[in-house]
């Protein structure tokens, strides 16, 4: 990356081993530097005490590693974790609102859509984690400012119930627990729906971070539009209304959100537009909208729910990989870290030099 820069007044000198500005400010951060090409830090020092930085510059890091430490999640387990458990949350909602509105056959689907997408999300996740025993190891602590600890406590009695309500519902028993069970799942899962995007934003990784109002949106919208469409999918038009306005409602609100995580946050939102990820939310934007748009017109006949709620649902898988791939992205490459701190930086040191100057 290319970045001419140019210190007036300040000399250069080598203190232990770094380059230290006259007034003490250090000229590389986190231990990312700007090297020539050819290999030779440094710049010239120019005519009236001015230092013309080197103007072909890339960015580099000790022993060419990132800055910071990429996460040690996996492909596809994490991506499908999260979509999984989105899908299943929105459909427990759907399910408890169906059981009270009279609607057996939406109540039925959204069940057992809840129950098998919350027992899958935990099996992708265990396949995750390496071992089953380490799942059970996080629930021996909960620690209230760690989204990952609070999210195990939403997670396991959230694929109890739900897991428990769907199986009694594949066998007819208990009808009284059956509603029990479905309240209880339904409870936990809007949390368990939007938790994700508070986690991904809870780390250090730029592209995750900077959005960190967003995601928690994106990824309950996201959940919307899966548990509407898959929902709709497989119910009855007659009985499916509330499974097409949940699925228009969180596509609307997937497709604002994304918009805004894409283009608000500077050089940070580069790994959304830029290659895989890129590609994968291009796709997720087209699913989605084309989804909403097929809910809208023929979502009422059976041809174009299946259709639509197809859509909708690959949709949401793919925002679910591209969000993730862009985060790694984001992580591995310095310039994601170094660029916003050293505007972070100016912004205090301009801060400062106009509360001086009044």
């Amino acid at each position: 990356m290319t970045e001419g820069i140019t210190t007036p007044g300040a000399g250069w000198r080598r203190a232990g081993g770094s380059d230290v500005a006259g007034d003490g400010v250090r000229a590389y951060s986190n231990g990312a530097g700007r090297r020539r090409k050819g290999g030779r830090r440094g710049g010239r020092k120019g005519r009236g005490g001015e230092v013309p930085m080197v103007e072909d510059v890339e960015f580099t890091s000790y022993y060419g590693r990132p800055i910071i430490k990429p996460p040690v999640w996996k492909s596809p387990d994490v991506p499908l974790y999260l979509f999984l458990g989105g899908a299943a949350g929105s459909s427990a909602i759907l399910g408890a609102l169906a059981d009270v509105s009279g609607r057996p056959a939406l109540t039925r689907v959204s069940r057992l859509t809840a129950g098998g997408g919350s027992i899958l999300s935990v099996v992708f996740l265990i396949h995750d984690l390496g071992r089953p025993e380490r799942f059970l190891h996080m629930l021996r602590v909960i620690k209230p400012t760690s989204p990952l600890s609070i999210g195990s406590y939403i997670l396991a009695p959230f694929s109890a119930a739900a897991g428990a309500t769907a199986a009694v519902e594949l066998l007819g028993w208990f009808p009284r627990l059956k509603r029990f069970g479905g309240a209880v799942a339904a409870l936990f899962g809007g949390p368990l729906a939007t938790y994700t995007g508070v986690l991904l934003a809870n780390t250090a990784v730029p592209s995750w971070h900077a959005p960190h109002r967003e995601l928690p949106f994106v990824f309950g919208g996201s959940a919307m539009a899966a548990g509407g469409g898959i929902t709709m999918a497989f119910t009855p038009v007659a009985e499916a209304g509330p499974s097409r306005k949940m699925a228009v409602t969180g596509a609307a609100i997937e497709l604002a959100v994304v918009h805004r995580v894409e283009n608000g946050h500077g050089i940070v939102s580069e790994p959304f537009h830029e290659g895989r990820p890129g590609t994968l939310l291009r796709a997720a934007k087209a699913c989605t909208a084309a989804g909403a748009a097929v809910t809208v017109v023929a979502g009422r006949r059976r041809a174009g729910a299946v259709v639509a709620g197809a859509l909708l649902a690959a949709g949401s898988l793919l925002t679910r990989f591209g969000v993730f791939e862009a985060g790694m992205a984001s992580a591995r490459d310095p310039k994601y870290t170094v660029v916003p701190q050293r505007e972070r930086l100016a912004a205090r040191q301009n801060g400062h030099a106009s509360t001086t100057t009044r």
